[in-house]
Formats: structure tokens, sequence, C-alpha cells
């Protein structure tokens, strides 16, 4: 049999990538031990359990490593399917309970979350309202979201990513105005939750811990966009973004890429999200 030479064709992507003038925008923080997260959720903590010169091998070298204890749900992350249920039931009319037994969910588990290279949109809400960031509880509408489109000059369609700008990522090393329990937080209202669904986009982000509307007082009693988003539409959802290097870049549009972990029948899953765009 004659050995036959395959050369692979150019790789179009490739070619555009090695050599382009691009910039990689962070759209994350970092994960910190002690950061603010929901109290409904356990938090971030990590350690050293081995140092440098706790053990030496025989030719001087030396290894650290870390434990790691964090839930699903910590600093900048996205929300799986099985997230949210409504009346007993995930997205897709799936029996909510008999999908967690076991101990892990059998059906839209965060291994699901897919990879997302796609069109991003950021809708700077703050930006359109002439502030430097919204006030806490402040509710953001449909028409904030289709003024802030308008401004930015795009149509949000189906397949992207929008992600939604209130400012309030400035107040993230402060835990306790960043969570808002007393005062409330700024978000997207079910008028807008469902703008957004209606669009057809495969995940909606913010730089809130929870995403949508939190009313003075109210903690995380009530989450109706969860609802829309995770449970009506399958739509994920992207929580505690920090958009303010976007912001600044006076970014609008642009190649957005994110890599859930696949936490086999988890919830969500810590992410680093960038926007990729030309320089």
């Amino acid at each position: 049999m004659t050995e036959q030479t395959v050369t692979a064709g150019p790789d179009t992507l490739l070619n555009a990538v090695v050599g382009s003038d691009l910039e990689v925008v962070e759209l994350g923080h970092p994960y910190t031990t002690g950061m603010p997260c929901s109290p409904n959720h356990p938090g971030f903590r990590m350690t050293l359990i081995r140092r440098h010169g706790d053990m030496v091998r025989p030719d001087g070298g030396s290894a650290s490593n870390e434990i790691i204890v964090t839930g699903g749900h910590v600093g900048t992350h996205v929300d799986a399917l099985s997230h949210v249920s409504h009346c007993g039931k995930l997205h897709g009319d799936i029996d909510a309970e008999e999908a967690q037994r076991g101990g892990r969910h059998s059906k839209h588990g965060a291994e699901n979350i897919p990879f997302m290279l796609c069109r991003g949109l950021l809708l700077d809400v703050p930006r359109v309202r002439g502030v430097e960031a919204l006030e806490a509880g402040q509710a953001v509408t449909e028409q904030d979201l289709r003024d802030a489109a308008d401004a930015a000059g795009v149509t949000p369609r189906r397949g992207d990513v929008v992600l939604i700008r209130t400012g309030w990522a400035r107040h993230f090393d402060d835990a306790q105005r960043y969570l808002g329990q007393q005062d409330g937080v700024p978000g997207a209202e079910v008028g807008a939750g469902q703008w957004l669904a209606d669009a057809g986009i495969v995940a909606a982000g913010a730089d809130t811990t929870a995403f949508e509307h939190i009313p003075p007082g109210k903690g995380h009693s009530v989450l109706p966009v969860h609802r829309i988003l995770l449970v009506d539409n399958g739509i994920h959802i992207i929580e505690h973004l920090n958009l303010e290097a976007a912001s600044a870049r006076g970014l609008t549009e642009f190649t957005f890429v994110m890599a859930p972990l696949r936490i086999t029948g988890g919830t969500g899953s810590p992410v680093r999200p960038v926007a990729v765009v030309a320089k």
C-alpha cells in the first residue's frame, strides 16, 4: 500500500488571528478569598496547602499548590439551566426533583453549557443615562436596553451574548453595598428580560450579583427574570461581570469568548469571559 501524505489546508481563522492586531479585554473579576457572594451560596476560599521548601527534591526543586473551595455561583460565573426551576420544572418541562436525584443533575448540568465564541454586545445603560453608575435598587427597563442598543448602533439577534452594564462593578470591593441586601441592586426587570429572550440570544450577563433588579430590602426573595431566561427560554445567565474596562474602551460589538468548566451535574461554573477586538 502506497503511503500518502495528507497536507492540511490553511486554517482561515488561525490565519486571521496570528499576526493580527487584536486586543483582549477582560470582562470578569479575579477570584479572591473573601470576595462578595450571595448569602445563598458558599464563598470562595483559596489557601496554599504546600509551600516552596516544605519538601525539596534532591536536585533542589520544590513545588507549591493550593486547595480551592467554592460554590458554583461565586465570582464571575455562568448559570446552567439546572440552576432554577419553576413549579417543579426545569427548562423543557423536565421534572426538577427527578433530575437532581443522586447528588447531581442528570439533565441540564453544567457540562452542557456551551463553549461560547460568538458576537457579543455591550449595552451600557449608565452611558446612555449620562451617569457613571446606576443607583442602588434601580430597575433597568426594556426601554433602557432599547436606548442603549440604539446608542451603540446594534440590535440583539439569535445566538448573541448580551452584556448589560450598570456600573455596579465599581462597588465590588465593598461587599455590603455591592450585595445590596438593604438598599437593593440595579438590574433588568421583567420587561427587559423578556425583550432579551425574544431576541433569541444564547446568554445574558451583567455586572451584579444576580443580574436582575433587586429592590431595596427584598434580597433574592423572588427572581422572575431568572425564570424567564433559564426556565422559559433556555438562556444562560452570566453574573459578577466587570464591564468597566469594556465601557472605558467604548466597546459595543465584539467577539465574545467564554469557556465554562464541564462540571458534570453542576448548576453553574466559574468562567473567564473576554472580548476580542481590533486595536
